[in-house]
């Protein structure tokens, strides 16, 4: 059985699969207007960089809509203040201003709102399209770096729940599974929302690819023990040094790798790197104190317990092996060898 569409556009509007509520109920919700799309990325009813993209971008198109059904006058600047309300949803995912950077020479372009709107949902649509056929492109890249009889270990999820389809680590996973080449796969389960539990156990299991769910800190003991080829992450953003910002724990993950000679791979489109800043300058979201005092609505810790609850890591670059574009390979990311490669690309930093 596929993995559901966590985006699809239907009956005029935007439909968001309800991540939360995975795996026990497949549910989707409606939404009309570029505010409600910022509270399902804030909340995590979407999650994954380029999910968020893809879905600010369509947050876009809804807000053009209802400002050309209202014939409002003063739409120029309302559409602005909408677009300002999706780039404070999530700090760290640098897709989310790619996608809203790709939508501005639109705003620019048309003076006719009902125009604009169609070509605001347009270009969602041609975003989500392009993220399928790049995370594909991702994942037979990655897959030819990982040996026959191959056991991996990934963290968080970087599926087609995060993306528009497909996966970036897991479209790795999934191409390297379609060429034969592994025997399975470890996901660690990625407090505390636990998405590798809830979500990337879940991915794998519908595509019928060979899973084990394990404890966060297990990660050295099955290192040791099992000896996985590669650890296999994405990104929520890749700085002009290499640097990765990902989910908390891919840091500690890599020098747990680092010293039982696993390799690391990150997979990700080059919409995800930001080539302004290093990794050192990557802002790092802090999130709700509740999501580690409580536990399903119920208190896990004492109350008013001091809390540190940040949404990512940096893993420096020289704890990477190779980051994994839809361009190809960078070998031992530095700042050099991601210019080239942006070079060799064609790509506009």
């Amino acid at each position: 059985m596929p993995t559901p569409d966590a985006i699809r556009w239907q009956n005029e509007q935007l439909e968001l699969l309800d991540q939360r509520l995975l795996p026990s109920q497949t549910t989707y919700l409606p939404y009309q207007r570029a505010e409600q799309v910022a509270a399902a990325i804030k909340d995590m009813v979407v999650r994954g960089a380029p999910a968020i993209g893809i879905s600010a971008a369509y947050g876009m198109a809804l807000e053009a809509l209802y400002l050309a059904s209202q014939k409002d006058a003063n739409w120029a600047e309302n559409l602005s203040s909408a677009r300002t309300i999706l780039a404070a949803s999530r700090p760290t995912a640098v897709n989310l201003f790619w996608a809203l950077e790709r939508c501005d020479p639109l705003l620019a372009k048309h003076a006719d709102i009902a125009e604009l709107a169609e070509a605001l949902l347009a270009l969602a649509q041609q975003l989500h399209q392009e993220d399928i056929a790049i995370n594909t492109r991702i994942g037979d890249h990655g897959a030819a770096l990982i040996p026959e009889d191959s056991l991996v270990y990934t963290h968080c999820n970087a599926g087609a729940l995060a993306t528009g389809g497909y996966g970036t680590a897991l479209g790795v996973i999934r191409s390297a599974w379609r060429d034969g080449k592994l025997r399975g796969v470890i996901a660690g389960e990625t407090r505390p929302w636990l998405q590798g539990a809830r979500l990337t156990s879940w991915e794998l299991m519908q595509d019928k690819i060979p899973v084990t769910l394990a404890i966060e800190g297990a990660a050295a003991h099955l290192m040791r023990e099992q000896k996985p080829s590669w650890v296999i992450v994405g990104a929520d953003r890749v700085a002009a040094n290499g640097d990765a910002a990902n989910k908390i724990g891919t840091y500690n993950l890599a020098i747990i790798a680092k010293h039982h000679g696993v390799k690391v791979m990150v997979a990700a489109p080059t919409s995800t790197f930001d080539l302004t800043i290093d990794g050192p300058d990557i802002p790092i979201e802090q999130r709700p104190s509740e999501e580690i005092t409580h536990s399903r609505g119920n208190p896990v810790a004492p109350d008013q317990c001091q809390t540190h609850n940040p949404a990512f890591d940096v893993t420096p670059a020289e704890l990477i092996d190779a980051i994994v574009t839809e361009h190809g390979v960078i070998l031992s990311p530095d700042r050099e060898r991601i210019r080239q490669h942006f070079a060799d690309a064609g790509v506009k930093p």
